[in-house]
């Protein structure tokens, strides 16, 4: 039977018992599967009977009922992309993008709302929560008009990416913009949860979020035929979505469908970093930072709630954490839009611009087979990318004027 555990004393608890914290503890839960269930569902072929990569077609190795109506945008089965000339830009033989923008509201995010909000439906929830930079919020508020329950964002003051915000706002969200950051806002939804029990959280803490996100890690191991890459490299913010794809990486693993586990590499904006700062430290916590600072918005968090499942992650991996600056940051999206084709977020672009970094470093292998996951679509934040691009020529509605901008003799 699947059930949920503490990560750090092993406290075990009902798998549908509405719990965001030990009681004996006090850290965070995952969620352990049935792994003979998914063996057997392994020996018997289901999920491959499913036609399309997609976040269901793992059902099996998911924490929901048999019987339990899935609410469902048509997320995951994003492209995995063989990048052959930003590879050859940067010495590399084999790089591959997992473009999650791909997926139905545009991030990552939609892995693990679908399984959540399933989840919360399953338990009755008419009413779901979460505090936000932007992505989450989007997500959650679609997933939640899908399945025609009550929504609730909080999202921090400051700078909030437009393309997210409107998507919350659209989608029927109640959406409270608290003058506070991100931790700040968080906070307050987990003591909402806890104190108004018909609420039902569902930001990263939710171990049920992470197992929706797990199937990012299982899709690139079918998308290589089985094989997981030498290198998987990912931005961290709230730290939910390294540790969750390593536990994809695992759980195929230990049922037998891949017989290697890739290095996990975690990528911070130097001005939101304290994962970084304690792997490199080799301290055994985290020291939070009080205000986060980072044109990658989605991943400006000072105190990620699921820090001590990123670093297990890293260390098991033998994998490392990098940080990257926010020129850097930019001069990769913009590389990767203009060499590959693929625009995505500021967050996003922090996995290339670490993979940019190691290279120069000499850290990656150039022969390494490595995934870079892209967590959001550029047009999630389209006014940093126009602030960095050249702005349009304005030309007279005449040939030759157009000619000359161009350069074209007539």
């Amino acid at each position: 039977m699947s059930y949920q555990e503490c990560i750090n004393c092993h406290t075990e608890y009902d798998i549908n018992e509405i719990v965001y914290f030990c009681k004996k503890c006090g850290d965070i839960l995952e969620i352990k599967i049935d792994l003979e269930k998914a063996v057997k569902t392994v020996k018997a072929g289901y999920y491959k009977q499913q036609v399309a990569l997609s976040v269901w077609r793992y059902r099996g190795f998911m924490p929901i009922q048999e019987t339990t109506s899935t609410v469902t945008l048509g997320e995951g089965g994003t492209g995995l992309h063989h990048s052959k000339r930003l590879g050859e830009v940067l010495g590399l033989t084999n790089l591959w993008i997992k473009n999650e923008g791909e997926n139905p509201t545009g991030s990552f995010k939609d892995r693990g709302m679908t399984v959540g909000v399933t989840k919360a439906v399953e338990l009755g929830a008419k009413h779901v929560i979460c505090a936000s930079t932007g992505n989450t919020s989007a997500s959650l508020a679609a997933y939640a008009a899908r399945a025609g329950i009550r929504c609730t964002v909080l999202i921090p003051s400051g700078k909030i990416a437009y393309g997210k915000l409107s998507q919350a706002m659209i989608h029927g969200a109640k959406v409270l913009q608290v003058r506070g950051n991100f931790d700040e806002a968080l906070k307050f939804v987990l003591d909402l949860a806890e104190k108004h029990r018909s609420i039902y959280l569902l930001n990263s803490i939710n171990p049920f979020r992470i197992e929706g996100q797990k199937s990012l890690g299982y899709e690139i191991c079918e998308q290589l035929n089985y094989d997981a890459p030498d290198r998987l490299i990912v931005p961290v913010g709230n730290a939910g979505n390294i540790s969750a794809i390593w536990k994809g990486f695992s759980e195929f693993y230990n049922v037998g469908l891949i017989t290697k586990l890739p290095k996990m590499t975690g990528i911070q904006a130097v001005g939101s970093s304290p994962i970084v700062k304690a792997f490199k430290s080799h301290s055994s916590k985290i020291v939070p930072i009080a205000e986060p600072e980072t044109v990658a918005t989605a991943i400006r968090i000072g105190a990620p709630v699921s820090w001590k499942k990123a670093i297990n992650a890293i260390n098991e991996s033998h994998g490392t954490a990098e940080t990257v600056t926010d020129d850097e940051i930019l001069v990769a999206q913009k590389m990767l839009a203009q060499i590959e084709g693929i625009f995505v977020e500021p967050a996003s672009a922090a996995s290339i611009a670490g993979l940019i970094k190691l290279v120069r470093n000499g850290i990656i292998n150039k022969d390494e087979r490595i995934v870079c996951v892209t967590t959001g679509h550029g047009l999630k934040d389209p006014d940093t990318a126009i602030k960095m691009c050249e702005k349009p020529i304005e030309v007279e509605a005449e040939m030759s004027a157009i000619e000359n901008a161009l350069g074209i003799k007539s």
